[in-house]
């Protein structure tokens, strides 16, 4: 199947917005979000009441940050690892408190994404667009009991755009570096009968070699990118509604080949990959008891399609197809007692081999008193190949007074074997390793978050320890997948922010991670000291910005060390009327040479300039 897109644009936020990322419910802004609903627990809980480890990332924060893609912003958040092979393109993976990036489930707008022809079943998030995203949504540890498989080391929710009250829309457009345009434009409606938006963005740019290029390697890799991102509802009669969603991405990246002998077996080569995406979703949501019941009902479907070519050759192709059909009711039984419950079946499909599970899950949510919510849930899963996992999870948030909030949670999960790995065999064997297993997890955290009475300053902790077991890897001696290893990570996860002036706010995170095999082995690529310190500043509303630095330490890569590094980014607006303004932004600001993974090159001092226009 092809995939189809054409390109227009991007959501616009606010102009000074200050970071929505926290432990489970606090802003930037040193301000409770009590009005925040994280929706990746099932419950639609408000994050100060999650037992749950969450960190929320929201349009306003993506746009302060100023990344074109989703990869850089999801490192803003403690205890998230991003690794890219070169930029602009360069396959994107996510690790959650040294979890592997196939352990993280991706969710847009409640539609799993995760890739069901990658050997691990992960996603490449190296082609998604911030400017078409609502809010990120990042739940930390073990959710097979909220989503099932892949959940095993935790969850990202992404929600696209939604429309805005009224009649609105937004063009933009941006220059920057190696020839880099990206632009974009957005148009919505919202009243009383319902509610649409249409949004897409287009970029593309000459790039630099993915290839280091400190290592003599001087061809340039180009990448081109476009996403359209549609959504609609109808309010009907009696409080239900019909919702439609639906996203698509189309790109084209240049990257470079496999060489013997050159840092990190990567050198110049005339190497393309392109890649097909699709998202959709149809839901129907039915109020009952006097809205103290809902029923929801959901179809979705999600697709991609890879091709590799060398020297113009079509050298790999895959395709990959995921469907689900859910059923969920939640049911408000007094005001202290929520229990949601329902089945759901995934579809996947890839190279011919297909496979389905299917799914029962209840979550209560119980609160003893005012000050009190306990989460409790359970799930049962058949999986067509590897039987029945049963899982569960629980949290507490506590509020011992106005201003400290108290949260634990433990959890268990996990992962059942991919198409890829359950049927892939060489080297000598004759069939795949009929005797495989699903991985499995268990974790706990527990941690605080204090406010000032003013709201100026807050203060969070959140100490961890997670385990994973039967893990998957590939063995050349049995010439298939086996369960041969096991990681143990345990670390600590700081935020927190203080409001210099009226105009400064000075916010930081930090992580430490400890993640070791089964031979007390670090893990690759799992740095364990990382961290942000931003600047916010906003001179009486017409101009604002923000200076960056992101720390991350040396990592263990293929028996060598990948260096430690720092990396200075300033970000600026100025609003020229209520409509119309210009922004500019300067990454790598030292011009730091870096590698997120061996041999692969990042940019140096390198920016951009843009207008955007709403109406």
């Amino acid at each position: 199947m092809r995939i189809f897109l054409t390109s227009v644009g991007a959501i616009i936020a606010p102009v000074f917005h200050p970071p929505v990322f926290a432990q489970a419910g606090t802003a930037g802004s040193g301000e409770v979000i009590d009005e925040i609903v994280v929706e990746g627990t099932r419950l639609g809980q408000l994050a100060a009441e999650s037992g749950t480890s969450v960190s929320i990332i929201d349009s306003g924060e993506l746009e302060a940050l100023g990344f074109n893609f989703a990869v850089d912003a999801l490192a803003a958040a403690p205890g998230v690892t991003i690794n890219q092979n070169g930029a602009f393109g360069g396959l994107a993976s996510v690790r959650i408190r040294g979890a592997a990036s196939e352990q993280t489930l991706v969710l847009v707008d409640g539609v799993p994404v995760n890739d069901p022809s990658s050997p691990g079943g992960g996603y490449n998030f190296a082609r998604f667009d911030s400017g078409l995203i609502e809010r990120i949504e990042i739940l930390k540890g073990p959710q097979s009991s909220l989503w099932g498989s892949d959940a095993i080391g935790g969850v990202v929710s992404i929600v696209t755009s939604q429309p805005e009250p009224g009649t609105s829309g937004s063009v933009y457009a941006d220059y920057g570096s190696f020839a880099t345009r990206h632009g974009g434009a957005s148009v919505g409606h919202a009243g009383e009968a319902g509610d649409f938006r249409l949004s897409g963005t287009v970029m593309s740019s000459d790039g630099i070699s993915k290839a280091d290029e400190a290592n003599g390697n001087s061809e340039k890799d180009g990448f081109e990118s476009r996403s359209l991102s549609a959504k609609g509802g109808l309010d009907l009669a009696g409080g239900a509604r019909l919702q439609a969603n639906l996203l698509t991405t189309a790109s084209d990246s240049d990257f470079d080949s496999f060489s013997f002998g050159a840092q990190g077996s990567v050198a110049d080569g005339d190497e393309n990959s392109e890649a097909e995406e699709i998202t959709a979703n149809v839901s129907l949501t039915l109020p009952a008891l006097d809205g103290r019941f809902e029923h929801l009902f959901l179809t979705g479907y999600s697709a991609i399609d890879r091709q590799n070519f060398s020297a113009g050759a079509s050298t790999f192709s895959a395709e990959g197809r995921r469907a689900v059909f859910r059923y969920q009711g939640t049911w408000s039984i007094d005001e202290s007692n929520t229990l949601a419950f329902g089945a759901e079946r995934e579809q996947l499909e890839s190279s011919n081999e297909d496979l389905s599970i299917d799914g029962l899950f209840a979550v209560n949510e119980f609160k003893p008193a005012a000050n009190v919510t306990l989460t409790g849930g359970v799930r049962s899963d058949r999986h067509q190949r590897f039987g029945s996992e049963l899982t569960a999870r629980l949290g507490a948030a506590v509020d011992l007074n106005p201003n400290l909030i108290l949260r634990a949670s433990w959890g268990n999960g996990f992962k059942a074997p991919t198409l890829f790995q359950s049927t892939f065999f060489c080297c000598g064997a004759t069939e795949p390793n009929s005797g495989l297993k699903p991985e499995s997890s268990s974790a706990v955290d527990a941690g605080f978050e204090w406010t000032a009475d003013d709201g100026r300053a807050l203060f969070g902790l959140t100490a961890f320890s997670q385990s994973t077991e039967n893990m998957i890897n590939f063995s050349f001696t049995g010439g298939g997948y086996e369960n041969i290893a096991m990681v143990d990570s345990t670390g600590v996860e700081i935020h927190g922010g203080i409001a210099l002036s009226a105009s400064m706010r000075l916010n930081a995170n930090y992580a430490f991670i400890d993640a070791t095999d089964g031979a007390g082995d670090p893990l690759i690529r799992i740095p364990r000291h990382s961290g942000d310190l931003s600047l916010d500043f906003n001179a009486g509303g017409a101009f604002s910005g923000r200076l960056l630095l992101r720390h991350n330490g040396s990592e263990p890569d293929r028996s060598v060390s990948v260096g430690n590094w720092t990396r200075f980014d300033l970000s600026g607006r100025y609003r020229i009327s209520e409509r119309v303004e210009v922004f500019a932004r300067l990454e790598n600001l030292l011009d730091e040479h870096y590698q997120q993974i061996l041999g692969y090159g990042t940019p140096g001092r390198s920016g951009s300039i843009g207008a955007r226009m709403r109406f």
